[in-house]
This record gives C-alpha cells, structure tokens and sequence, in this order.
C-alpha cells in the first residue's frame, strides 16, 4: 500500500551536500528562478536554494530548462548553448521534462524526458534521453558481494557457480577475473582460506554504505525503463534496456561497453569492452572484458571469462575461462567448470540430469573442450584438454584423461570409443588454428587475466605425460591377455612373431617395473600395429575402448619434444641467441622444477606457486585482490624459465637420462620428431583447407567455377595458410640451429 507523505510548508529543507561537490557552484539569481518558473519549472524547495548552478560567468542558462521538477538537492554543471550528438541523434543541451531529486549533473549534459532521476551523479557530456525511471538507494553494492555493518550476513550476494547446491560459491566484486573465482571454488576443504577470501573482497571498502549512482563522461542512455543502483562507466551506450538493476557496467574510452535492447541484468559486473544485447538475461553473474551476451542468451549464477561469446543458449550455475564460443540453441543445464578456448555445438546439453539425490553434480573440462551437435552428457564428468566428444548421448559418467581426443558412444556394448592423440593424427589444422586465432581475438587494452592459448603448455602436456603412462599400462594388461582375448582385441599385426616375443616376455615379467618396461618396448618396436585397449576408468559401469594406441602413444610423444623444443627457443630467445649451450643446461637446471600445474582461469601457474600464494594469503602477508593479481603478474616474468626447467624434464623422462648424457644421435631424434610436426601441421593444414575447395559437394550449389571462387576464393587466397608456411619455415630454421653447439 502506498504511503502519502504531506510535505509541511514551514519546514525548511535542509541538505548536507559533500563540500567538493559545490566548488564553483551558486545558488540561483532571483532572474534565473523567474525563468525557470516561466519555462514550467518546479521545485520542492519554494526558495529554490536547492539548486546549485556553475558560478563561472557564461556557464549557465537558464532557458535550457523546462518542465522539469526538482527535489531534494540538484546540483549542475556547465549549461550553455551547445548540443551533443551521438550516431543520428542530436539533442540540445539542458533539463527538459524530467524529474531530478539529490542529482548532480556534469557540464554539458542532455536530460531530456527522464522521468524520475533520483540520487546519481552524473559525468559530462553525457545523455539520458526516454528514461522511465533511474534511481539508486543510499546502500546499494552495484553487484558486489558486500555488506553494509548494519546488514546480515543472509543479504550478501554470491554467486554460485560450478555447483548448484552453493558449496562453490564466490563473492563478486569489481577487479574479479576467472583466476580469483577459479581458486575460491577450487580449494573449498581450507575453510581459513576461505574466510581471507571474503576478508580480501572487503579490504579498503567502506563498513557503512551511502551510495549514490554514477554515469561516467561521455556516456549514452536512451529509450530505456528502469536503471536501479547502477554504476556506469565512462563511454558506455545503453539503448532500450528493460531492467538494469544493482550492477556495475565498466567501460572506458578504450574499452567501451555497450547495452542493447530487451537487455535484463541484476546483480552483477559486466566488464570493460563487453557487449549485451537482444533480449539477453544476466542474473548474479560477472562478465569479463570483450566479451558479448546476445540474441536471448540467458547467463545465471555464472562469470564468463574474457573474450568469450554467447548466444541463443542458457548458462546456470557455471565458471567458464576465456575465450569461450557458444552459438545456437545449446545449455549447461547444471553446473559446470570450463577451463577456456572451448566451443559448444548446436543442440548441445552439457549436463542432461544428475546422478545424486541432491541437484549437487557438476563437470569440469580442460582448455578445447568440444562437444559434437545435440551431445549430452551425464554428471558428475570430467574432461582432459582439447576432447573432442563426437555426436551422441552419453548415458554414464565420464572420465576423459587422454588430451587432445576423439570420444564417441559406444555400440551394443555400452562402452564409450576413444582415439588419443586424434587431433595430432587427423586434425592438426584446428590445433594450429587454435594458436594463432585465439591470441588475434584478444581485443583488450588492458590485460589483467593472463591467458595462455598455445594448445601445447604445461596443463596439457602434464595431461599428456599421464595418458602416456596410461596406454603403456594398458599395453601391459593387452600383452597379459588370454590367447583367445588378446587376438579378439588385435585389429591387425604386421608383426605377429613380436606380439609372440613380447607376451613371452611379459608372462615371463617378475614385477610391474619390469612388466611396464616390456610394454613401453613394445610400443616403440611396434608402431603400426592396431589393437585395441580397455580402460575401465574413462566410464562408470561400461567403460571405454581404447583405438589406435600405438600411433597416439607415437605422436603424444612427438608433440613431448616439440613442446620441449618450443620452450627452449623461448627460453633463449630471450637473450637474442638461437642456440642452446651448455651454460644454459646449467642455468635452466637452477631453475626450480615445476612437475603439476593448473590452469588458473586462463594462466597456467605451477601448483606449488598456487601454494605460496595461499601461505602469504592467510600469513596476512598478502590483503587485497589487487596484491593477488600482481602474485599472477610475477608468475607470467617467471613462466619461460619455468617451462625451460619443465621442457627438459620431459626430454629427459622421453630419453630416460640426464641431458648432460645425450649424444648427438639423441638430438638428431629430438629434431627429427620435432621438425616432423612442424611439418605435419603445415601439410596437414594445406590438405585440410584445400578439401574445402577441391570436393566436389563443396561445388554442387554454385554455377561454374568462376562463381565458387567468387564467393569463397582460393585456396592460395588463405591468409591464415600464408602466415603458417612463413611461420613454419622460420621455427625450422630455428630448430636447426637450437642445439647446434650441444651436439
């Protein structure tokens, strides 16, 4: 029921207005109250002395105000014969059939048809044109998960990705980046931890709240019905949004934001350079920089990472790292955790139901995870790096430890196919598109998450070294198979009298040390052969077939010493020299060994880093976000030197020996396997676009050659193509020369 307050006519108003806000202002000359009376001006404070106006000569005019209605204070800037154009519209500067309460306006300003304005304070040339109503309360947090001193503890915000039951859940605040929120969800079981979290949301912000709302200079917002505790940043554009409520909306004259039509968002941080429009929803959510929310999309309980785009689909309950593509009619109908550079098809549902009493499952998938068209998936699941997960509807859990593979449904049996290593064997053109395309995208201006987009880095080589010693482990079971059950998993041997040799051998094994070694053996003097393997930790009840894992098991070893050689290039490069020498193997050994890393929201950081940063966090060493993220920044200085001291590691577990032990045939094989990949990417990424022009379905729809050329050019017109030939032959050169004076 609304409440009629009667306004005493012998009560004075009395307004307490922060100093810094009159400087150069003045009251109203008795002139200037006549014409703003003659224009239809009104205002709650009979005398007028609630309105302050610039007191430089020239700077205010009064007949740019008219019909409006003010109360409260109302303090304005510069006001003179002038207009603002924005795009197509062009408007006079000045207050025109508007409502103004405890405003203060900037210079050179257009107020045209709000209809209630109450508590902002308004930048410079900024627009408000077609509002229905704009107004913020003294305690609003514009999204952040905070408290005033007075409030309880059940009013605080959060936001409650990677689970639906709240056990994952974040506070938003303005600085945050898929890193803070990938940590904070992450290490749950260290409650201490947790509490400094909280502690380093509120440091350096007020215990009691007296907000005001704020639009930055040079911003525009029009034909729009509700904006409530809003913060807007500098040169935003916000057009025909629906309800914009208890949000922050960054944006700069480097990164401007902008909101769209039918736009709804509550409770939430929209980042520097982002874009929302078309009906898109967001509700207690943070959305990173140069990102897009569009055409319906829907984005709940969730913080999108960086650079990410969304579109036609429904996000609950998820944490997503950057760069994430998702088009079309698709959903995370339950909670997950995406770690980036990720893209999900059509029709697709991640999370189709849960598999608990309680709606607590989620799934968590590494960098490049990419399921196929109208795929769904069973939680609780977890994915490796870079999982292709063909058509289908997978009705168990999964468990996908070999990067960069192809899953697809099994048959009668239940058992789900695995292929590992299938983008290195069939599919290297999208992993060298990967490389280079994501870091082409990256249109922020300021960087604060750092984000590694080389497919080959430290996660996915760590995830790559485990699958290794999976498929020898597996290899070893294969050997140990019954006759019958050993040619029943034997695809084709084009050396049988080996497999004899090496199940004798196996049989005959008198430990797992020794069993593990014959089966290594056995895959390098048996490359070609086709067997396949069962693991029955890749899917409950069912598990999985593993296909061709002697040629994985050969190119995931490849891509070891490739990613080792690209890493000692860096390492070097640094110091403007092309070849290692035997000082820089004493340097690089000085340098700690990092052998677990995670990726933390984009940047991968070894484990042990993570360690100290959460010792110098709860020691109170550590206290406000932005030490966090100079933590990160210091990890990116050390991140070449720490992958050098990874990167030999790894050749010396593929070689088994120290490196200061290898011969010159042993950087011969090194540069032999590597430059074969360089190789292979390239080649195989010509003969992948050139299937593009030169099918013959690619051809049906169009008249004649000339036509198809027309629309979709050539294949020497590829520009991605030109930049990796050249790029290729450089990294060769490079190769050549990397351990020239080792050998």
């Amino acid at each position: 029921m609304l409440k009629v307050n009667p306004v005493s006519k012998a009560k004075k108003h009395i307004h307490i207005i922060d100093d810094s806000l009159l400087q150069n202002k003045r009251h109203l000359t008795s002139r200037e109250i006549a014409v703003l009376k003659k224009n239809g001006n009104t205002s709650s404070d009979k005398s007028w002395r609630n309105i302050f106006v610039s007191s430089r000569k020239g700077e205010f005019n009064p007949e740019q105000i008219i019909q409006s209605d003010f109360s409260g204070f109302v303090i304005i800037g510069a006001l003179f014969e002038s207009t603002l154009t924005f795009h197509d519209l062009n408007l006079r500067t000045g207050i025109y059939r508007s409502f103004l309460k405890d405003a203060v306006i900037g210079d050179s300003c257009v107020i045209h048809n709000v209809q209630y304005l109450s508590n902002y304070r308004i930048g410079s040339r900024v627009i408000l044109f077609n509002i229905q109503e704009m107004s913020c309360t003294s305690h609003s947090k514009f999204g952040e998960g905070l408290l005033d001193e007075s409030e309880p503890e059940s009013n605080r915000i959060w936001i409650e990705v990677a689970n639906e039951n709240g056990g994952r859940a974040v506070l938003p605040f303005e600085s945050l980046i898929p890193a803070d929120a990938f940590l904070w969800s992450r290490f749950r079981e260290d409650t201490a931890l947790m509490q400094k979290f909280i502690a380093l949301t509120e440091y350096g912000k007020p215990k009691q709240l007296n907000t005001s709302g704020t639009v930055g200079d040079d911003t525009v917002i029009k034909n729009s019905t509700l904006l409530k505790d809003a913060k807007i940043g500098s040169c935003a554009y916000i057009k025909g949004a629906l309800k914009l409520k208890n949000i922050t909306v960054l944006s700069s004259e480097d990164e401007p934001s902008q909101i769209g039509e039918g736009v709804e968002m509550v409770n939430g941080i929209m980042g520097y350079g982002s874009h929302v429009f078309y009906q898109a929803i967001a509700v207690r959510f943070v959305i990173g920089r140069n990102c897009q929310l569009k055409y319906g999309a829907r984005l709940l309980n969730s913080i999108l990472g960086d650079n990410s785009t969304v579109s036609c689909c429904e996000l609950l309950n998820n944490l997503i790292f950057p760069f994430h593509e998702q088009h079309h009619n698709s959903s995370f109908l339950i909670a997950s955790t995406v770690m980036g550079q990720s893209n999900i098809a059509s029709a697709a549902t991640i999370g189709s139901n849960h598999n608990s009493r309680s709606p607590d499952c989620e799934m968590s998938a590494g960098r490049g995870f990419w399921p196929g068209l109208c795929s769904d998936f069973k939680f609780d699941s977890k994915f490796a790096s870079f999982v292709l997960a063909s058509k289908g509807s997978y009705r168990n859990e999964l468990n996908i430890t070999y990067p960069f593979s192809l899953v697809a449904p099994g048959e009668s049996s239940g058992a789900i196919h695995i292929v590992p290593a299938y983008w290195f064997l069939y599919n290297m053109f999208a992993i060298v598109r990967n490389k280079y395309k994501f870091s082409a995208r990256d249109r922020r201006v300021k960087k604060i998450q750092h984000i590694e987009t080389n497919p080959l880095a430290p996660d996915s080589v760590q995830e790559i070294v485990c699958a290794v010693e999976r498929l020898i482990e597996l290899t070893a079971r294969y050997l140990m198979l019954a006759p019958d059950e050993c040619k029943k998993m034997t695809e084709s041997n084009p050396k049988p009298e080996l497999l004899k040799e090496f199940r004798e051998k196996a049989a005959a094994a008198k430990n797992s040390a020794q069993l593990h070694k014959i089966a290594k053996d056995y895959l390098h003097q048996n490359p070609d052969s086709k067997f396949l393997l069962a693991d029955d930790r890749c899917q409950k009840k069912f598990g999985s077939v593993i296909y061709k894992p002697a040629q994985g098991y050969k190119e995931y070893r490849r891509v070891l010493k490739y990613f080792s050689a690209e890493c000692l290039m860096d390492f070097i490069l640094k110091d403007n020299r092309e070849s290692l020498c035997k000082e820089d193997l004493e340097r690089i050994a000085r340098i700690p060994l990092h052998t677990e890393w995670l990726n933390a929201g984009g940047q991968v950081i070894p484990k042990k880093k993570i360690d100290t940063l959460f010792s110098k966090i709860k020691s109170g060493e550590i206290v406000s976000w932005d030490q966090v993220h100079a933590f990160y920044d210091e990890c990116q200085k050390e991140y070449a030197d720490y992958k050098a001291r990874y990167a030999i590691y790894i050749i010396e577990r593929l070689y088994s020996k120290q490196i200061t032990d290898f011969s010159e045939a042993d950087y011969e094989d090194i540069s032999q396997d590597v430059a074969f990949v360089a190789v292979n990417m390239l080649e195989s990424s010509i003969a992948v676009r050139e299937k593009d022009f030169t099918d013959f379905f690619r051809s049906i729809t169009f008249r004649n050659e000339q036509e198809k050329n027309a629309v979709l050019g050539t294949l020497d017109d590829d520009e991605f193509l030109k930049k990796l030939k050249v790029s290729t032959e450089e990294f060769l050169g490079s190769l050549d020369k990397l351990f020239k004076l080792l050998r």
